[in-house]
């Protein structure tokens, strides 16, 4: 991750995988509406999904706070009148920012979630699943993207490779097993409605609340 003199944070992944995620979202994302981000990382999904996906209003999230100065520092250089300030909000958590904050002017109607639970704790998981079945209306969406097992199994060389990485930096993380997160919806009645291979042996997982 790179770092600019005005705070803006570079994700090199993020450029190749923006338009891809895009396509899936603007197939499955409610019409209207507030889509709230958790973890949104340096901000550069923000910025770019907002402007492609208004009128609904983007709201992004992360407990980091430099992430979050990088978040307002992207908004800054392209701003976008549907891209909401960023707030702290830790999908662990019991009880979330917009749970106990001023809700937006539209209600929450999709969470999306890039690239966080193989990075986090298996309780970041587990908490997204939480935070979402009490946020999301009968019918909302939640949108993962990432890297997956299946059946336990990677589902290629580089894959188990990654996998590999992250849990020596650390032990706690770690590509998921789909079914584990599947199940782990379920739980939150959310049921997963699609699932589609997108580039560079990742998933996008599209849930539906109950």
């Amino acid at each position: 991750m790179n770092t600019s003199p005005d705070q803006r944070k570079f994700a090199p992944a993020t450029q190749r995988n923006r338009e891809p995620i895009l396509e899936v979202l603007l197939q499955i994302l409610p019409q209207h509406g507030t889509i709230l981000e958790i973890a949104s990382g340096t901000g550069e999904h923000a910025t770019f999904f907002s402007y492609h996906l208004a009128p609904r209003q983007w709201l992004p999230s992360d407990p980091n706070p430099e992430l979050r100065a990088s978040i307002s520092a992207w908004a800054e250089f392209f701003p976008c009148d549907v891209l909401q300030p960023p707030l702290d909000l830790d999908a662990s958590s019991a009880i979330w920012a917009v749970e106990t904050e001023p809700l937006p002017e539209l209600p929450i109607s999709a969470i999306v979630n890039i690239n966080m639970i193989h990075i986090s704790p298996w309780s970041a998981c587990l908490g997204l699943m939480a935070g979402a079945g009490r946020i999301l209306p009968p019918g909302g969406i939640l949108y993962l993207y990432g890297p997956y097992k299946q059946n336990g199994e990677h589902t290629s060389p580089s894959n188990a490779a990654f996998d590999d990485s992250l849990q020596a930096e650390n032990p706690a993380w770690g590509v998921r097993n789909l079914e584990d997160v599947i199940t782990a919806a379920a739980v939150e009645n959310l049921t997963l409605q699609e699932t589609h291979t997108m580039p560079a042996n990742n998933f996008s997982l599209i849930f539906k609340h109950n």
